[in-house]
């Protein structure tokens, strides 16, 4: 019985989802087609030199989002391959007239006009018999309940069964039960054929393997600079907090030897002070430790690191931790100071008074995701931190997807391929 009830919830709640993301599909796909067109098309004219660009972000942000969804409902990972633009990318039209170029010359972009093109066709098909299936039937029930005396003059067909009296109306409520059943089983299956067919269009060609190599290529140099940033930044607080501070505490134990029989009362105030400098060094390399690699990651793992990390927020917030093991500690270092960066922006930015977290492991991947009911407009690149954890999952060939539409909610999903022991 919960088995039954647990199966239709699921196939209710995969119907809803189709049917409210049918609209997008049909609604967004087909006027960013339109658009996306046009603009290309008026580049001859100049206009589209200035437009492109535009309407290309709407295109990636939309695509990114069915990525986004195609991994939290259905555990497909959708690669995200976009050409990084060059930092040294210049401003103004002549800085319109390259980026036109270099989207133009991205066979990404072309893959998201196809999937455009696909996803408000077959891929709107297989959302509307997604939901279709589980509503569908409502109308044969209301036929047997006597909706079938309308047509006592005419003939309705209800699929394949002609209804013109009780006893028809009773075959469509039978046939209605039937494709209910139908649909408790191939509901979240077409759901998943949804997104199947939008990684089939998104997904890049394996002759990209050499940009992928250049892009890993680029990461690992970014990971060294951030390593070596970090070195220096744990050598600059040692040398200005505990160093300092030892130093001192030696010149008061020089002194007080000194003092210890001349002046017992002032040598016995430079132990004071000694004594506070050692517990306040020590409180320093403490934290400065922390920040290296947390104490409770390297004891208790990522799940109960992320927990201590919620704890400590000044919002509300919910773990939820599916780990059957636990990752290489490079990884689970990785991944911790990513959700770590993720409710700092959270608390800075977001104003937000819930989130929630979600981690766990499937398919090789481990996928984590940091959903606030804040005000949004989150996006990588703008200053947020954002492009930092891009930048520390793209060392471990992980992807980084964020949706943040203006007025909330906004997640942020992070993947990471990796295998548990």
């Amino acid at each position: 019985m919960t088995s039954a009830k647990s199966r239709v919830r699921t196939a209710l709640l995969t119907g809803w989802r189709a049917f409210g993301l049918s609209f997008v599909s049909i609604a967004g796909s087909a006027t960013l087609f339109v658009l996306s067109v046009l603009s290309i098309t008026f580049i001859l004219l100049g206009v589209g030199l200035v437009t492109t660009p535009w309407v290309m972000e709407a295109v990636r942000k939309h695509a990114n989002q069915r990525r986004l969804l195609a991994a939290t409902w259905s555990d497909i990972r959708i690669p995200v391959p976009y050409r990084p633009f060059p930092k040294d990318l210049r401003t103004g039209f002549t800085g319109q007239v390259e980026r036109t170029t270099l989207l133009l010359k991205d066979p990404a972009t072309w893959r998201d006009l196809r999937w455009l093109l696909v996803d408000m066709t077959a891929g709107y098909v297989l959302l509307v018999l997604a939901f279709a299936l589980l509503v569908y039937p409502l109308e044969g029930l209301v036929l047997a309940a006597g909706l079938w005396r309308v047509f006592e003059d005419s003939t309705y067909w209800y699929g394949f069964v002609p209804v013109s009296s009780q006893m028809t109306g009773l075959a469509a409520a039978a046939l209605g039960i039937a494709v209910f059943h139908v649909g408790l089983w191939a509901t979240k299956p077409l759901l998943r054929t949804h997104f199947v067919l939008a990684r089939s269009a998104l997904a890049p060609a394996p002759g990209e393997l050499a940009q992928r190599i250049d892009r890993l290529t680029e990461t690992r140099h970014e990971a060294v600079d951030t390593a070596a940033s970090e070195l220096r930044r744990i050598e600059r607080d040692l040398h200005d907090g505990a160093q300092a501070r030892l130093v001192a505490m030696g010149m008061n134990l020089g002194t007080i030897e000194a003092l210890i029989e001349k002046d017992p009362a002032q040598a016995k105030k430079l132990l004071a002070m000694a004594r506070t400098s050692s517990a306040e060094a020590l409180t320093e390399l403490r934290d400065l430790v922390r920040g290296i690699h947390p104490p409770v990651l390297a004891e208790r793992g990522l799940g109960d690191a992320v927990k201590a990390l919620a704890l400590r927020l000044p919002v509300t917030s919910e773990v939820t931790v599916e780990l059957p093991g636990r990752a290489e500690a490079p990884v689970e270092s990785a991944a911790y100071f990513a959700v770590s960066e993720s409710l700092t922006n959270v608390v800075k930015h977001a104003g937000a008074d819930r989130i929630w977290v979600d981690v766990h492991h499937a398919e090789g991947m481990l996928r984590i995701s940091v959903t606030d009911n804040g005000k949004g407009g989150a996006a990588i690149g703008t200053g947020s931190g954002l492009s930092g954890i891009e930048r520390r999952l793209g060392t471990f060939d992980g992807v980084l997807a964020v949706s943040s539409p203006a007025g909330g909610p906004t997640m942020v999903t992070m993947e990471i391929p990796c295998a548990l022991s």
